[in-house]
């Protein structure tokens, strides 16, 4: 049940891959506790995990299910830890989150690896800790820290906890030494001066000075946390952690419950678990992907500087590659402010900044393109320049590099057959700022290879952001499913809406940006070239909105041009549009014989959403996401969607199967000429 070091008893918890507190491993905590605490040969306990975790906290799949409820459930196996006779002290390396934190909390001391990393995220499920994390953490950090780790849910290391009251000691190295001599330490003040053993719940917080903090904390909750229930209830269970712990504990056990049945944890549970699927390849398409160290990045504009950060950041050796010198150089110093900026706001030390740029070679010559493992293409967006650079790609790589485009819309397959070897050539879609993003589209082509795809997901995971699988067509999912959304909210403008009305009935349901606050800010030129170039391809009968086109054509580009859908001084949206716009869109609602009629936020919402789930439909049934929940991933990591809300396709499964179908019709009636209406049963079922 536990290892013998001199008179300590080690407590090994082994529960693979990261020690989370199933049934099994707790009961195994409470069998090892009694076994050492009648052995009349161990004077103290340690309680540690491995390299990896300690623990990482209550297994999320038990959330809801029986087994969560079996003894020991874990508030009392947290009662049965706190009250041993035998002072206990949690020895630290690797994660310590959640469950798992709380596990430590109620030990009679802490010892930890200045590389281990503690935290409480259940903020990011939905949730609040709901085992004592809101009643122990502030007793022993004092209030700020405790109500900083809980709000944003990211961990923190032992060496940046070291003063904060959490720990004993932190340490370098020789964590189980350190802990055994604190149990034994502990021990000796047992005995020989009858102090009890040290307890979080012991200790009492200033009742006056955490409820005027949490008034403030209040105050300060941003308009989308005010959407999320568990930052409210966070501050309620931290206003009871001034009370006696088993009312504090009461209090926090109830919001959590309430929490968890909640539809914005289930829809958050959702996601994690959506997220962690997508980043396999489905079976079948699994292979080993080929090694890759350096990687030559074409193109040294924003997204190249970016991507080329994304790598530097992994540890990749990167060539930045231009055809220009001068854009060689802004590229390079895009690169280099980068790092200056981190350094100097303490978000990197400068070490690891000089030896990321170290791994940074910027050239113009192709020749260089042989040295890479990986090509990644980052130019403008347009087919034939594409096509060009994938031509001499071609040419100057090596045999058996990947070769990847970062196409936004176009053809992999057509890019591909550039090069003359096709089975090495997908789509890697970074989304910008691509060095912050999360989302990366791996694009499948025709004659994309398995180890080719393996490679992107892979690389997908190495740079710590969520790679998912999309065949290739137009848009791909993101884009595709945002065009089809952005069309309908069009439609809502010619139909009576403002864009401000469209803007604000979708930040009130979570969006972080409306649809037209985000064209202002990206640029409507980039729209209106694409559209342009689509005319002759166009159906005409085909409902078009204009209102783009013609605030375009009076130098209407957006942000940058001081003037978009909305009108901007100094930088800044004003906040309703002004009196160009409302003739632009009142002439497009005349020319298409419309009455305009004021729209509610409910129904702007349902019109985006079902917009959007349609979309999903179709191109789920085309085989385009392999995965209905890979469309959520895409949309929630990507587009800014409501991750409380779980993306479309969770959104349309919690609707009426019934009157959805019937909305949906309505939505294909009123867009007219070639709307597709879609089947819903593979999306939902």
């Amino acid at each position: 049940m536990f290892q013998l070091h001199g008179s300590i008893a080690v407590i090994v918890l082994n529960n693979p891959p990261v020690n989370s507190l199933g049934h099994s491993l707790r009961k195994y905590i409470v069998e090892a506790l009694n076994a050492a605490n009648a052995n009349p040969a161990v004077r103290g306990i340690v309680i540690t995990g491995n390299d990896k975790a300690f623990c990482a906290g209550a297994d999320v799949s038990e959330f809801g299910k029986p087994l969560q409820m079996a003894e020991p459930i874990l508030p009392n196996l947290l009662n049965h830890v706190e009250s041993s006779s035998k002072p206990v002290v949690a020895a630290m390396s690797g994660v310590a989150l959640g469950g798992g934190l709380e596990l430590a909390l109620v030990c009679h001391g802490r010892v930890a690896l200045e590389s281990a990393k503690a935290g409480l995220p259940e903020i990011l499920l939905g949730l609040i800790p709901g085992s004592g994390g809101t009643q122990r953490l502030p007793r022993l950090t004092g209030l700020e820290i405790a109500l900083a780790m809980m709000q944003n849910g990211e961990p923190r290391t032992g060496l940046q906890l070291a003063d904060s009251g959490l720990f004993d000691k932190v340490v370098k190295d020789n964590l189980l030494e350190a802990a055994c001599d604190l149990s034994n330490a502990l021990a000796d003040e047992l005995i020989n001066d009858s102090t009890p053993l040290p307890r979080a719940r012991d200790r009492q917080l200033e009742t006056a000075a955490v409820q005027e903090r949490l008034a403030i904390a209040r105050t300060k909750l941003t308009p989308r946390q005010q959407l999320q229930p568990a930052y409210t209830a966070l501050l309620d269970a931290l206003s009871a952690a001034t009370l006696p712990l088993e009312f504090g504990l009461q209090r926090e056990r109830e919001l959590f419950l309430k929490l968890q049945g909640s539809s914005q944890s289930r829809a958050l549970r959702h996601q994690f678990f959506a997220e962690r699927e997508a980043t396999k390849l489905p079976a079948g398409m699994q292979a080993t992907p080929r090694p890759v160290q350096t990687v030559a990045v074409i193109g040294a504009g924003t997204m190249g500087a970016g991507i080329a950060i994304c790598m530097l950041d992994a540890g990749l050796n990167v060539i930045l590659l231009e055809q220009h010198i001068d854009a060689l150089q802004r590229g390079e110093q895009r690169v280099t402010e980068h790092y200056q900026h981190r350094v100097a706001t303490g978000k990197l030390k400068a070490n690891v900044a000089a030896a990321n740029e170290s791994r940074l070679t910027c050239t113009i010559d192709w020749v260089q393109l042989s040295d890479a493992d990986l090509v990644v293409e980052a130019v403008f967006e347009d087919m034939s320049v594409k096509l060009e650079v994938f031509k001499k790609i071609g040419t100057h790589a090596r045999p058996g590099a990947v070769l990847a485009t970062n196409t936004s819309y176009l053809d992999v397959d057509a890019i591909a057959n550039a090069t003359g070897r096709p089975q090495d050539v997908l789509g890697l879609h970074f989304f910008s700022p691509a060095n912050v993003m999360k989302l990366l589209e791996v694009v499948r082509g025709a004659h994309t290879g398995a180890d080719v795809l393996a490679t992107g997901m892979e690389l997908g995971k190495k740079l710590r952001k969520v790679p998912v699988l999309t065949g290739n067509a137009f848009g791909f999912i993101g884009n595709r499913i945002y065009n089809a959304y952005r069309k309908q909210c069009e439609f809502m403008l010619e139909d009576g809406a403002w864009p401000e009305d469209v803007d604000s009935a979708l930040q009130a349901f979570g969006f972080a940006m409306g649809p037209f606050a985000v064209a202002d800010l990206s640029g409507l030129d980039i729209a209106w070239r694409m559209r342009k170039a689509q005319t002759a391809t166009r159906d005409q009968r085909e409902r078009y909105v204009a209102i783009l086109d013609h605030l375009c054509e009076q130098g209407r580009l957006g942000r940058k041009s001081g003037s978009g859908y909305y009108s901007y001084e100094s930088g800044k949206q004003t906040p309703f549009t002004d009196s160009i716009v409302h003739a632009i869109i009142e002439k497009a609602s005349q020319q298409r014989g419309i009455n305009r009629r004021s729209l509610s936020p409910t129904e702007i919402q349902r019109r985006a959403l079902l917009a959007m789930v349609n979309e999903a439909a179709l191109l789920f049934n085309d085989g385009i996401a392999s995965r209905a929940n890979d469309i959520d991933v895409v949309l929630v990591q990507g587009y800014g969607f409501p991750s409380w809300e779980g993306g479309p396709v969770f959104w349309a499964r919690q609707q009426d199967r019934t009157i959805l179908e019937q909305d949906l019709q309505t939505l294909a009636r009123e867009a007219g000429f070639g709307f597709v209406l879609a089947d819903l049963s593979a999306l939902l079922s």
